[in-house]
């Protein structure tokens, strides 16, 4: 049952254009914090300056560049893409069960093949220290406890979710 609410979920109106145009500009920010924390994410982002690439779900459409030093900008809606990344699941608890499975949900690329390749191995290597900026704001021993009970919950949730979908040894049978 919650898996057919969830296929079939959307909301229930059109979010405001700059509502959207300003999650984008967040989703920007977190991704050049988390890719100056990591030299060589940047070094190789830089040889792909001027590059679009336009991720995909369902209706949703999201498009950056690739700056000169490295990091990411909105792009321009009618800029030529050179790589298009289009989650082909449809449903989001599927994606969810994916992503806390530690696996990829499926995606069709096209476009630059090394283009790609670049971020393939940013989404391969380049992972957000969240305990290291919540140090900064709260210190070290609760940004550790905190992370730590965050840990906790995801493993209870990752084990529930494991032992309801389908294919999965750990729950009951009928």
């Amino acid at each position: 049952m919650l898996q057919g609410f969830l296929q079939n979920f959307s909301l229930p109106f059109t979010p405001p254009s700059w509502a959207i145009d300003e999650v984008h500009r967040r989703i920007v920010l977190l991704l050049n914090h988390v890719l100056m924390q990591e030299p060589q994410a940047m070094e190789r982002l830089i040889r792909q300056k001027g590059s679009v690439v336009r991720m995909q779900w369902r209706d949703m459409t999201f498009m950056v560049v690739v700056t000169p030093a490295g990091l990411f900008d909105l792009a321009d809606p009618e800029a030529r893409t050179d790589l298009a990344l289009v989650i082909t699941e449809e449903s989001p608890l599927a994606i969810a069960q994916s992503l806390m499975a530690g696996n990829k949900p499926g995606v069709r690329i096209d476009g630059d093949v090394q283009l790609a390749a670049d971020v393939s191995w940013l989404i391969d290597h380049v992972r957000w220290d969240l305990e290291e900026d919540l140090a900064r704001l709260l210190g070290d021993a609760p940004a550790h406890g905190l992370m730590q009970a965050s840990r906790a919950v995801a493993h209870a949730v990752k084990q529930f979710a494991g032992r309801g979908a389908p294919g999965t040894s750990g729950g009951p049978t009928a």
